[in-house]
């Protein structure tokens, strides 16, 4: 397994060593804390970063008041321990800030150590958790650009979205096929690893570039969606049904437009008039020429989705700023 330093593992490192550095220079007791909670802190965009820092804090102002009381109730010992542990644990989860049960715990212990109650005391631990939280913050605000690899997948998945239809286009036509498939799991693995990124993105820069990319995903995970659905109604249509060859050329048709260009309301035109076509044709005499046209009802109507899920990102589109359409210099349209 190939052995690398991550970019958030580098700014863990750098900012857990400052945080204690810091604290420990201020001459704070327990300052090795510091570095705990700013790891705690860096987290994969700047939004979540400020949310995780928030909720610490709140969570201390919750806990601490709680050991207080049963501490200077029933004295310092673990049976004191165990129920303000027994109080608190689920009230964070209940307020929605588990993750910050750690902090909370951190400045109870110390607490618990200490064995008293002073003004120093808690200003030592107020020092702990700010400098925490402020290397946390400070060493996460940069963050780097994910355009780049966007684009990558972007490309990635419009190539497999062209494939996918052409193979099925070709099945319609000949009845059989030597694809392997294999487009499908790099499809929907790509397109996971996208609309993670692109939320990510969004949460650390959420300009008109960076909402493009996540509502473009979002478009490309309903369409494959759609795709896979498809694929068994082309399965099942017989060779010889007359209405495949005119499916099978709209589909190499679709996958064409797999581009930049906005032909969504073209191919849309097409496939209602298709639609009407097979409308007018006579009513099935048989079993089997009834699932056929059933099957083919199901599949238009499923394309017709694909189409108008695509038209509406068009129709929404963003814009880059001074650079007119996002979709004028990235393959984002088909």
């Amino acid at each position: 397994m190939k052995w690398k330093i991550g970019f958030r593992t580098i700014k863990t490192a750098i900012g857990t060593g400052l945080a204690v550095a810091f604290a420990e220079w201020l001459g704070l007791r327990y300052f090795i804390s510091a570095g705990v909670i700013a790891t705690l802190c860096i987290q994969t965009s700047r939004k979540k970063s400020y949310e995780t820092a928030w909720d610490r804090f709140v969570a201390c102002l919750v806990v601490v008041p709680i050991a207080v009381g049963i501490f200077l109730l029933l004295g310092y010992n673990p049976l004191a321990l165990t129920l303000i542990l027994l109080l608190s644990i689920p009230l964070l989860v209940y307020l929605k800030l588990k993750d910050s049960i750690l902090t909370s715990n951190l400045i109870m212990f110390h607490l618990y150590i200490e064995q008293s109650i002073t003004t120093s005391f808690l200003l030592n631990e107020l020092g702990i958790l700010a400098i925490g939280i402020f290397f946390g913050l400070i060493i996460n605000f940069y963050m780097p650009h994910s355009d780049k690899k966007l684009i990558e997948y972007q490309v990635k998945i419009e190539d497999n979205f062209r494939k996918i239809l052409h193979e099925m286009a070709v099945y319609l036509c000949k009845g059989e096929s030597d694809w392997t498939g294999s487009e499908i799991l790099e499809t929907a693995k790509w397109i996971k690893d996208a609309k993670e990124l692109a939320l990510i993105s969004k949460e650390n820069k959420s300009d008109e570039k960076e909402k493009y990319f996540h509502r473009y995903f979002k478009m490309r995970s309903r369409q494959f969606d759609i795709l896979e659905r498809i694929m068994p109604m082309v399965s099942h249509l017989p060779r010889t049904v007359p209405q495949g060859k005119r499916i099978a050329e709209f589909l190499e048709r679709i996958s064409s437009a797999v581009h930049p260009g906005n032909t969504a309301d073209l191919h849309l035109e097409e496939l209602y008039s298709m639609m009407k076509e097979f409308k007018e044709q006579p009513l099935p005499k048989t079993r089997e020429e009834f699932e056929t046209r059933a099957i083919l009802l199901q599949l238009v109507h499923e394309m017709e989705r694909y189409l108008m899920i695509k038209k509406y990102l068009v129709d929404h589109g963003y814009k880059k700023p001074g650079k007119g359409t996002l979709s004028s210099t990235t393959s984002s349209k088909g």
